[in-house]
């Protein structure tokens, strides 16, 4: 029996020649053009004869042309694409209505991959968006956004109340503590005072403070009844947005990372107060005049030629944020105290009665018609809001009453209590006897 050594050489491979690209094919053509024949063209790029004479004949390179198949849904797209959109894009409820109506069986995969360009168009539309013109007067958005700032050398969380006016874009920036009803009451009263008027609508975040209920399928929205209460004493007409759908103010949500980002970003503040000067500082030096990147022009430009006169002016209305006072006495630590917070006045004050009104989110305390501190109100629990111009001048008193605890004995200069129980005929505790 004769073996043979030689392994067996497995399948045959048929290696396909590289496809040839643009340069190739410029190649070919600049050599024929020098009079090179087929046969050495072939041998020089390494390629079969037939392929040079099929580019010589084209005259150019050209992308090859995809085999047309015929897929088994191509005669159903009008079907498949009510089908779809009727299920508002969920594929997988597809097969099953292929089968019922046109007894016809196939995999999901199928359907996903006929569906692709319906469900592509469907969420290009889903994120689209018209933008909103509005007129000047029409429209007022506001929003709060959160940000951490250093105030007194301690981090502290505040809410930047943000208002925008739709038409010129100027905005106006309060600071707050929190995000209540409260807040955003003082806030638009505080904007409203500032602009000298009223817009004929204010959109509004969906805040669980100012909206208690939204149904988004049926849009029923039903708002704070203070709210109401708030837009019928100033006149105009709140709209809350829908949930999830920042676009619809989206004037406004730029201006909250505006604020957020370019007034806030990188600074400290000594106190609430300076905080708030830097705020309207910014406002008037900065945002006012800046050349907005949609109108190209400066807010305040737009609103003092086109906007001012369109709102309703304020005619002396009344604030519709209570006012309450308080009979305080002045304490020894230079603050007096009001439900479980403390609030600085000038040291010289002390032990005097002072009057403390509350108007809105200000803490205001006067003697007689003095004003002596004005804060903002305190937010938690025993929160202690300490102006440091109110202490200057103690620095002599606290000077003496730290020297007088310097001056007490120190531990150094006291008999050991063995001394004591020695003198008495004791042993200390655990001494050898």
């Amino acid at each position: 029996m004769t073996t043979c050594s030689t392994p067996f050489p497995g399948p045959l491979t048929v290696e396909r020649s590289p496809r040839r690209t643009p340069d190739d094919v410029a190649q070919m053509l600049h050599l024929h053009a020098l009079g090179w024949g087929v046969k050495r063209i072939a041998r020089e790029l390494g390629c079969a004869k037939n392929t040079v004479k099929k580019y010589l004949t084209q005259g150019d390179w050209r992308p090859p042309t995809p085999l047309a198949r015929v897929g088994v849904l191509d005669a159903l797209q009008p079907w498949l694409a009510a089908c779809f959109h009727q299920h508002h894009g969920h594929a997988d409820v597809v097969p099953q209505a292929l089968q019922r109506e046109h007894q016809l069986t196939v995999s999901l995969r199928t359907v996903e991959r006929a569906v692709a360009p319906l469900r592509q168009a469907l969420r290009a539309a889903a994120r689209a968006t018209v933008r909103f013109a509005t007129r000047p007067g029409q429209q007022l958005q506001i929003d709060f956004g959160e940000r951490t700032v250093v105030m007194a050398g301690v981090k502290e969380r505040v809410y930047c109340f943000v208002a925008t006016l739709g038409y010129s874009r100027r905005l106006h920036v309060r600071v707050l503590l929190h995000a209540r009803h409260t807040a955003w009451l003082e806030g638009l009263e505080r904007t409203f005072t500032a602009f000298g008027g009223v817009p004929e609508t204010v959109r509004l975040d969906h805040a669980k403070a100012l909206v208690l209920r939204h149904v988004v399928a049926t849009r029923e929205v039903t708002l704070h009844p203070r709210l109401l209460a708030f837009a019928q004493h100033w006149g105009f007409r709140p709209i809350a947005c829908a949930p999830y759908r920042a676009q619809t103010k989206g004037k406004d949500e730029r201006g909250v990372g505006y604020v957020k980002h370019n007034a806030l970003a990188g600074h400290s503040f000594d106190s609430f107060a300076a905080l708030e000067a830097h705020l309207d500082q910014w406002t008037r030096d900065v945002a006012d005049v800046r050349v907005h990147g949609t109108t190209g022009e400066a807010p305040i430009t737009r609103f003092t030629r086109d906007e001012a006169a369109t709102l309703t002016p304020l005619a002396s209305r009344a604030s519709f944020q209570p006012t309450r006072e308080w009979m305080r006495r002045v304490q020894v630590d230079c603050t007096i105290e009001l439900h479980r917070h403390w609030y600085s006045v000038p040291w010289r004050y002390l032990g005097e009665t002072v009057r403390v009104p509350q108007h809105g989110e200000r803490v205001t305390i006067t003697y007689g018609a003095t004003i002596l501190a004005d804060h903002h109100v305190a937010v938690g629990t025993r929160v202690r809001r300490v102006d440091p111009a109110h202490l200057v001048g103690m620095t002599a008193r606290a000077h003496i009453e730290a020297s007088a605890e310097r001056a007490l004995p120190t531990a150094t200069l006291l008999r050991p209590l063995a001394e004591y129980a020695a003198a008495v005929g004791e042993l200390p505790c655990g001494a050898a006897t």
